[in-house]
């Protein structure tokens, strides 16, 4: 059996890269798959290619920015599974690389309401689904660019920053309800994005793309970039993802990890005993900074974000 055996999660961004390797992961654990995603014949490949490694999937094609699109999602899921118990908020596009001075307020609506809004929605009409099943579990795929930033993406850079701020507020507001909010930060994910960023880069800075995609790689311990795999298995929720007495065991029911290939483990952030002093759940967010070490670093027992 597998460790989400008997769980229903939606995945955003399931076209392709992070969403479908953690949809196939998910399906692989024993989780029933809702794919959602713009490009329809794309998330239709992931629902199938799920199928095809026998698991259970569909596919709904919408926009998870705008607000009927999010609502028929969560209502197809339902139709198709009954229940919701896991959201991975990963819909985004990285937006255009720009001066400030050149980025212009539909470049920054666009990112925004991509990467950010996505996840307000999404979490919006979720949430209730998961307070009348007793629990569930939220992960926000932000991004090491929203922690340390990033020249010349700046929207990029913000939406991906009030995700974290979300994943705080969300985790102290939702706990009471058994709901976990999380957060993962990747930094540069191989594959065509990334592949844009740098292309994007290279171009204001008037410098090749060989160039700088080794400043990049050479800014990683390890010197290759994370891939979608990395970033789904710290994601992938464990068996029993309500917030319950044992998060106050483990002391976390909230945080974000910045997952980057190489660096040491630290945290910062609200504690659990701080939050109750201030009259707050026991479900306080906490900040983990979590990268992938020399061996494959992985966050020990008390660290688990879902547990």
């Amino acid at each position: 059996m597998g460790m989400l055996e008997g769980r229903v999660a939606i995945v955003t961004g399931a076209s392709k890269g992070i969403g479908r390797v953690m949809s196939l992961r998910f399906a692989r654990e024993g989780a029933r798959v809702v794919c959602a995603a713009r490009s329809a014949d794309l998330v239709k490949e992931t629902a199938a290619q799920v199928s095809a490694a026998g698991g259970k999937a569909i596919a709904v094609v919408g926009d998870a920015a705008v607000e009927e699109d999010v609502r028929r999602l969560v209502a197809e899921s339902l139709k198709a599974f009954g229940k919701i118990d896991v959201l991975v908020n990963n819909a985004g596009d990285g937006g255009v690389t720009k001066p400030v001075q050149d980025y212009s307020m539909e470049d920054w609506r666009y990112t925004i309401d991509s990467c950010l809004t996505s996840s307000y929605l999404c979490t919006r009409f979720v949430v209730p689904e998961m307070i009348k099943a007793g629990g569930g579990a939220i992960v926000n795929i932000s991004s090491g660019a929203g922690r340390r930033g990033l020249p010349y993406r700046i929207g990029y850079c913000s939406a991906k920053a009030g995700q974290v701020g979300m994943t705080y507020g969300m985790a102290l507001e939702l706990a009471p309800h058994g709901i976990r909010v999380n957060c993962v930060a990747p930094g540069a994910v191989d594959g065509d994005r990334i592949d844009r960023v740098i292309a994007g880069q290279a171009s204001v800075k008037g410098i090749s793309v060989e160039a700088q995609r080794k400043a990049m790689i050479e800014r990683m311990p390890l010197k290759r970039f994370v891939t979608a795999e990395d970033t789904a298995s710290r994601a992938r929720p464990s068996p029993s993802m309500r917030a319950s007495p044992r998060a106050e065991r483990a002391r976390l029911a909230g945080g974000a990890f910045d997952q980057r290939a190489g660096a040491p483990l630290r945290h910062d952030g609200l504690d659990i005993q701080r939050a109750q002093a201030r009259g707050r759940p026991f479900g306080a967010s906490r900040v983990h900074l979590c990268d992938l070490g020399v061996e494959g670093l992985q966050p020990p027992p008390d660290l688990r974000f879902i547990t």
